[in-house]
């Protein structure tokens, strides 16, 4: 995708982005809520491995853990305190009310084998990218689409809107690229849930907060597209199920980098598909912020039960010879390494920053600048 965006400076690429009311956001919230109390009441030796299923008043969680100290009430109250959180008291969504299925069971000793020991736990591969459209160093469609829906969430939030807006949104931005460097945006697309008549208001607001986002790239060619099917009551999990680990581009790049497949929500650091990826992120990051290239991809690869990585691919605009010989030498790749470096174990945050992409908040380990 580089060699060919190399080619090509001049293109037009979009993002999307959802907000934490948005149905597969709720369940990735919820998997990590109950990753957060497995390692707050257990230990190093705690695994865990849930996936969330949300539909209209049900909530449905299942999956496979070691050392798991929450008992099921605690699970129960978890999920609700979460869905309240998030601010869904619909009538087909409301965190009182909803119906809990909890099938969460024992891990299996022979994953425990490869495991214990902190090798990998999956295969798999993972793919970090860093680039210098701005000072997150994410790629600008993926930046500006969490942003939009950021702010729009702040605007929720105030007092005077509450009353508008609803939890479930989403935004794409379409940013036109020119000589390789951001220029302007080509195109806009909110859809943001509203209640009932509010229609109009829901759209203003959308439409201004995305013009304080986007400011002067923002032109009088630039289109908008806002709630585009004209309502937008019914949101949430009430208006479509969700699953854990669906929004997997939203929560890394946009598109703008390859995906190895692996979701991260629900996950404990032992497995890669998160830890990993946190840390070709933070490589792929320090790599640009150190100015050896002006972007970089990195790519791992792991073995279940094997701790060091089977491979490590650098591309980037830089010397990647010598890229990879300085991470091979200076950097632990293996997975207690990952979580050493980044205190994964003791984090505790994961249900909170897992919207809005898990790249880019300057106060999560995996985002510092340093290779100390």
């Amino acid at each position: 995708m580089e060699i060919y965006k190399t080619i090509m400076n001049n293109y037009i690429f979009t993002s999307e982005s959802v907000s934490e009311g948005h149905p597969d956001k709720v369940a990735d919230q919820i998997s990590d809520a109950l990753v957060d109390a497995g390692f707050k009441a257990g230990n190093e030796t705690t695994r865990v491995a849930i996936e969330t299923l949300v539909t209209t008043n049900m909530v449905t969680v299942a999956g496979e853990v070691k050392n798991f100290l929450v008992t099921d009430e605690e699970v129960e109250k978890i999920i609700r305190d979460t869905v309240r959180r998030i601010g869904y008291e619909q009538d087909g969504f409301h965190w009182e009310t909803l119906e809990i299925h909890n099938a969460i069971h024992a891990q299996s000793d022979d994953i425990a084998l490869g495991t214990d020991d902190f090798g990998a736990g999956d295969q798999g591969i993972m793919f970090g990218y860093a680039c210098n459209d701005n000072d997150s160093y994410l790629p600008a469609p993926i930046y500006y689409a969490h942003e939009v829906l950021k702010r729009l969430k702040q605007v929720k939030l105030s007092q005077s809107f509450d009353e508008v807006l609803g939890p479930d949104a989403k935004s794409q931005i379409s940013v036109e690229y020119k000589d390789g460097k951001v220029a302007r945006i080509d195109q806009v697309v909110i859809s943001t849930q509203h209640a009932e008549g509010r229609y109009v208001d829901a759209c203003l607001l959308a439409k201004n907060v995305a013009e304080v986002v986007l400011g002067k790239l923002v032109d009088e060619d630039t289109v908008w597209h806002l709630n585009p099917t004209g309502n937008f009551v019914i949101g949430g999990p009430d208006g479509d199920t969700g699953l854990t680990g669906r929004k997997i581009i939203v929560d890394t790049y946009g598109g703008f980098a390859p995906h190895g497949g692996g979701a991260f929500s629900g996950k404990d650091p032992t497995k890669v598909d998160r830890s990993a990826a946190y840390m070709a992120r933070w490589l792929a990051k320090n790599v640009v912020a150190s100015n050896m290239a002006t972007w970089c991809q990195i790519q791992l690869s792991y073995a279940i039960g094997v701790k060091e990585p089977t491979s490590i691919y650098i591309d980037s605009d830089g010397n990647n010879n010598e890229i990879t010989s300085f991470i091979r030498d200076n950097i632990d790749l293996t997975p207690k390494g990952i979580i050493d470096r980044f205190d994964l174990f003791n984090f505790n945050e994961y249900s909170t920053n897992c919207v809005y992409g898990h790249f880019g908040n300057k106060d999560v380990p995996w985002e510092k600048i340093g290779w100390e």
